[in-house]
């Protein structure tokens, strides 16, 4: 048998072809190898943003000053004793006094006070910016949180929404009695008289009735207490809610006290407006509709004040 003929040629080929499949081989697997970091990155911030949506942050961020904020001829008519005033005494109340405060941006507040001659006005302003540290509550909604308390420590109600009536669905089964044994039932029950006397030495139910149902004349029936208007209750069109309280008490001696309260909330910001009169001696008692009116006049203006 003849045997092949050795040809260098022929096997150098045959190593340089599989020298270049290794070198593809490998740069393929070093290609899928590279490609891996990329799509572990991509896969890790779908992940992140599939996490738990943060809650808005509030319309406010700061503060306005809060002694500045009321004009002069609006503290002037809330404090009328102002006016017996010597100028330099009158300055010295209009600028109020600044609450002490830790965080300008977070509650800042002023107060004003001037004394008559048989009554003492004062004027507090309280205003507080909400912020929810829980990334899933929103500002505004911690707001009306903080809000909700003051009135509900005023002594009004807060308005029950009624849950939704469901709809039965089609070919649904109701609890109703049937007719038929509604009509049993009435069938079966024994008729009642419609004047029925009573037996012997057995008073009537109602002494006062003549068997006609109607009741005597002496008696009476109670009746809701009349309502002046004046009343502890919700405001509309002032924020986004707001309240006002009212309440008369005595302060020491023959003194009597009103305390009008406006609170309000836009946002996460509420606004308290605390408008107070003290009369002494044979003065009447302070008027409590032109405490509310002066009070919600000037919260309605540090509404506008807010939207500026």
């Amino acid at each position: 048998m003849q045997r092949k003929r050795y040809s260098p040629g022929r096997s150098s080929g045959n190593l340089l072809g599989l020298g270049a499949g290794l070198a593809v081989t490998l740069g393929t697997l070093a290609g899928c190898s590279a490609a891996d970091p990329a799509e572990d990155v991509a896969l890790d911030a779908k992940a992140g943003a599939a996490s738990v949506p943060v809650a808005a942050p509030g319309r406010y961020r700061t503060l306005f000053e809060p002694c500045g904020a009321v004009p002069q001829a609006t503290l002037r008519e809330l404090l009328p004793g102002t006016a017996a005033l010597t100028d330099a005494e009158r300055a010295k109340v209009l600028r109020g006094t600044a609450s002490v405060t830790y965080d300008t941006d977070r509650r800042v507040g002023c107060t004003w006070s001037a004394d008559g001659e048989d009554s003492t006005h004062r004027l507090v302003l309280d205003v507080e910016r909400v912020v929810s540290y829980d990334p899933t509550v929103s500002d505004a909604a911690r707001a009306q949180e903080v809000y909700t308390r003051k009135q509900l420590a005023a002594g009004i109600a807060v308005p029950v929404t009624p849950a939704p009536t469901p709809t039965p669905t089609a070919g649904a089964t109701t609890a109703a009695t049937p007719t038929g044994a509604t009509d049993a039932t009435a069938a079966t029950a024994p008729a009642t008289p419609a004047n029925t006397a009573s037996p012997a030495g057995t008073a009537p139910a109602d002494a006062g009735t003549a068997g006609t149902g109607a009741p005597s004349s002496g008696a009476t029936t109670p009746s809701a207490p009349a309502t002046t208007g004046l009343e502890p209750r919700l405001l509309g069109g002032l924020g986004d809610i707001s309240f006002l309280g009212d309440t008369l008490g005595k302060a020491g001696g023959d003194a009597r006290q009103r305390v009008v309260s406006v609170v309000f909330r836009t946002s996460n910001v509420i606004v308290t407006v605390e408008y107070r009169q003290r009369t002494t001696g044979a003065a009447a008692a302070p008027d409590s509709k032109e405490l509310q009116d002066r009070a919600q006049k000037l919260a309605r203006l540090l509404a506008d004040r807010l939207e500026e």
